[in-house]
């Protein structure tokens, strides 16, 4: 006898939406400063931290989504395999924040470090990435200026700053949703 798992729709719906997010992103928010390797567009994240409030699974998918639409955008490689190291912060911090989100979410010290915690595991990823092209390992980085300005300042103390900033947009935009939000979440987790 066959036996059929019962898909979560709730839980397909919120990934779909959180990933069409993701991709879209990079394709049409107007706030975009690129400084190669280095490029900030504003709330590139937020749709990845919701989905680390959710879930691994998800948030692993929603990572990938966003890569996706760096590709579709049409940035440079280096840009694009950024985006795409962000499925190892992602999972971090999804791991981390299952049984703590809200702990972590109710607590502005508590927030604030996880947000950093997270953000220097994010920076990390991307220095690793940058690194690469910079040492010439992978083709496709031309840059004039030297390795600590490039990676470590640019790629990252940027990305710390960045990903502090969509961090904290996540969060007010899951708080403002209040008591629904959560209800979502524990659906969608169980």
């Amino acid at each position: 006898m066959f036996f059929i798992k019962r898909t979560n729709t709730l839980k397909l719906t919120i990934t779909a939406l959180l990933t069409a997010i993701a991709i879209m992103i990079p394709m049409v928010m107007p706030v975009r400063v690129v400084i190669p390797p280095m490029s900030f567009t504003l709330a590139s994240h937020v749709a990845i931290f919701f989905a680390m409030f959710l879930s691994p699974k998800i948030a692993v998918l929603v990572s990938l989504g966003s890569a996706a639409g760096f590709l579709l955008a049409g940035l440079p490689i280096v840009i694009t395999l950024r985006a795409l190291s962000h499925v190892v912060f992602a999972l971090i911090g999804a791991f981390y924040l299952q049984n703590r989100k809200e702990d972590v979410l109710s607590s502005p010290l508590k927030s604030q470090i996880f947000s950093f915690w997270i953000g220097l595991v994010h920076a990390l990823a991307e220095v690793f990435v940058v690194s690469l092209f910079f040492l010439g390992i992978l083709s496709g980085g031309d840059y004039d200026q030297g390795f600590f300005y490039v990676v470590f300042l640019l790629v990252g103390v940027g990305t710390l700053v960045h990903s502090m900033v969509d961090f904290f947009i996540a969060q007010i935009i899951w708080k403002s949703l209040g008591k629904r939000m959560n209800q979502i979440a524990r659906k969608v987790t169980a």
